[in-house]
């Protein structure tokens, strides 16, 4: 089904030919289907399920992805469930450390939360909004190829009123890390990037929080052990606490009605198959951090939820033969702190750019270099910081070594400055102080790969 910004019925198409089809309605879809239908081409935005939908995520934005809400000119006001938050609230080697968010040219000094199932439906809206055409319910099966070239010309869809078919001259896909047309058509991922696998819970809060300002940050802990606390082994990764608007309004609003995304994340350097049971080691963690927070297991809102975080460009290229790979169809995972949205986001408008220049020329060679622009500017962008991520993934691998950060780095707010600025992505790439000159010289100096 279609529906309008309001919910309104809108008459779906009956078929044919788009100027362009975006394949999913998450972050990335939605975001390059506004961008599209904003700069006047026929957009078709294709989603599986049919909205609201839940999705495995921590639900927390960093910085760089509100700057991608205020390019789509997304508004944000807490009425509507989203939190603000100050930056991160980090624990580890018996250290702890807020690190508010940076005071930058080129971001905005806060971060935000707000549920997946909300999030994805706003920028649902805000596509339909911009002009473009949404059918929920609508799973794609399919590429549709050129007999002669192998060129994708459209794809085929499953509906509820039976098997349809979709063309246009490019395709976005947006499909999620499964990228099931990519697949279709060969591309395969790489072996040596990493991969990470989150799992997340949402709780109630049954008290208000003891700690002053608990629900100002975003937190993080990164010792997260696999088994008992200090006695099993040290994983490659971190748990969150990521505080939410109540889902509860007016007189029911209020601090004990707060809700958390409890989350754990791990990572691997390379698509290697990990051993690990994950919901395990989420349950092991959330009974020594229950009563921190004030949930047990009866404040639960919603089971577990796991996902693969496909990361560092793992399915390349980006662009070739008519379809676009945007999101974690093109693993746009940061390896270094698992942020998704705000790197869906941010293809999903290079990719409208490229698109709209591409198209607004004659099929040829002509259009083919517009479009390849697309890739070039996402590694121009990312692909060193990627790069660099790749490699800090190698290193904390090793136990020893993530003990040794933790017990020693962050006693240092100095240093701890720069790693919060290279997690997070958050520098100026000219110009700045000397953490971000640093970061800025290292991801010039790496490879985009």
């Amino acid at each position: 089904m279609s529906t309008s910004p309001k919910g309104c019925p809108v008459a779906p198409r009956s078929g044919g030919e788009s100027r362009v089809i975006v394949v999913g309605a998450g972050p990335a879809g939605s975001t390059a289907a506004a961008y599209l239908a904003g700069a006047g081409l026929e957009t078709l935005l294709l989603e599986k399920s049919a909205f609201p939908r839940a999705k495995a995520c921590g639900d927390g934005l960093t910085p760089r992805a509100v700057k991608e809400l205020i390019y789509l000119g997304i508004g944000f006001p807490a009425e509507e469930g989203w939190r603000r938050n100050r930056g991160l609230r980090v624990f580890g080697g018996g250290h702890q450390l807020e690190l508010p968010w940076p005071q930058l040219a080129s971001f905005p000094d806060f971060g935000l939360t707000l549920p997946r199932e909300q999030f994805d439906l706003r920028l649902a809206q805000n596509a339909q909004a911009a002009g473009a055409e949404l059918l929920q319910a609508t799973t794609v099966t399919g590429p549709l190829l050129d007999d002669r070239t192998g060129r994708v010309i459209g794809v085929t869809a499953a509906t509820d009123q039976g098997e349809r078919v979709f063309k246009a001259p490019i395709v976005v896909a947006a499909d999620g890390v499964s990228a099931r047309l990519a697949t279709a058509i060969g591309r395969q991922k790489k072996a040596n990037r990493p991969v990470g696998v989150a799992v997340r819970q949402r709780f109630r809060l049954s008290r208000p929080p003891t700690r002053p300002g608990q629900l100002d940050w975003m937190e993080s802990h990164l010792e997260l052990w696999d088994g008992e606390p200090g006695h099993g082994k040290l994983m490659p990764g971190y748990g969150w606490v990521f505080p939410e608007a109540a889902p509860e309004t007016g007189s029911n609003a209020s601090l004990g009605a707060t809700v958390v995304n409890v989350g754990v994340g791990s990572v691997s350097s390379s698509a290697k198959t990990s051993r690990t049971n994950y919901r395990n080691l989420l349950r092991t963690w959330l009974t020594s951090l229950g009563p921190l927070w004030g949930f047990s297991e009866e404040d639960a809102i919603d089971p577990p939820r796991s996902a693969a975080l496909p990361m560092a460009f793992n399915r390349q290229p980006l662009y070739a033969r008519g379809l676009v790979l945007v999101g974690d169809a093109g693993g746009m995972v940061s390896p270094f702190d698992g942020e998704g949205i705000a790197y869906a986001m941010q293809s999903g408008r290079f990719a409208a750019a490229a698109i709209a220049q591409g198209l607004a020329r004659p099929a040829g060679e002509n259009r083919e270099a517009a479009l390849r622009t697309y890739a070039e500017s996402m590694k121009e962008s990312l692909g060193g910081y990627f790069s660099l991520g790749r490699v800090f993934v190698k290193l904390i691998e090793h136990p020893a070594v993530m003990r040794v950060c933790t017990r020693y780095g962050l006693a240092r707010p100095t240093l701890m400055k720069l790693v919060m600025k290279l997690l997070s992505d958050l520098y100026e790439p000219r110009g700045g102080d000397w953490a971000d000159k640093t970061i800025a010289a290292l991801a010039r100096m790496a490879p985009a790969a």
